[in-house]
């Protein structure tokens, strides 16, 4: 799952409209932005394996410090004491530490058996929706469609500035996204974890974007 991650926030932004857009991405990513550091420092595995499944050649050899139910768990309750921490309310911090934790339900829906249940010898599930490029697309793609429009309703942008960052970012998402299944495949497994953190450009890049869009009733104030 790719943006269907990011979908949520955006649900979640439409549902907590005084928070900053920017927590419920870092929220919704917090799993796969902690992953490729932990593969660069060596405590995680994963193999590019052309065809280990139909929509993604990433073979997720071990990761259960960042992906484990449990973890997601301990790494919400971070989250949300961190955002609790910086002002933010009970309300949105629990919504926080639910985003976290929905990374870990909408990978068992779309991996192959590989995601534990707790750090060592754990069951590792998944539904393998990957297997099917038709079924992800229209799974994700109603997902992201739905975050998207819900993110947009009722809200306006402040200059022209806020189209281009949301449209930039939702365009390049979706572009990345759908090239998925097609595009070649990283040489190699360091490469892939070096790109992974890219990632991180998600949370400041949406938080600049949001800051520059108001509910329709505070744009006509403006």
């Amino acid at each position: 799952m790719f943006v269907g991650h990011l979908a949520l926030a955006f649900v979640a932004k439409r549902a907590e409209p005084k928070v900053q857009l920017g927590w419920f991405m870092a929220a919704t990513t917090t799993l796969d932005l902690i992953w490729p550091v932990f593969l660069l420092i060596g405590i995680e595995q994963v193999h590019v394996q052309p065809g280990a499944t139909a929509f993604t050649p990433l073979e997720f050899v071990s990761y259960p410090w960042s992906h484990a139910l449990l973890m997601s768990l301990v790494w919400g309750a971070l989250l949300a004491v961190l955002a609790r921490s910086r002002g933010n309310s009970l309300r949105a911090a629990i919504w926080i530490f639910g985003l976290v934790v929905s990374h870990w339900v909408l990978d068992f829906l779309t991996h192959a058996p590989d995601m534990p249940l707790w750090p060592g010898q754990s069951p590792r599930l998944g539904l393998r929706l990957w297997d099917s490029i038709p079924g992800t697309l229209v799974v994700e793609g109603a997902l992201w469609l739905l975050g998207v429009l819900l993110y947009l309703k009722g809200r306006r942008a402040v200059g022209w500035v806020g189209p281009l960052a949301f449209w930039s970012f939702t365009g390049i998402c979706t572009l990345m996204w759908l090239a998925g299944p097609w595009s070649p495949p990283p040489p190699n497994d360091r490469l892939l974890a070096w790109l992974s953190l890219i990632g991180w450009l998600v949370v400041p890049w949406t938080a600049f974007a949001d800051s520059r869009y108001r509910q329709a009733d505070s744009a006509r104030g403006s």
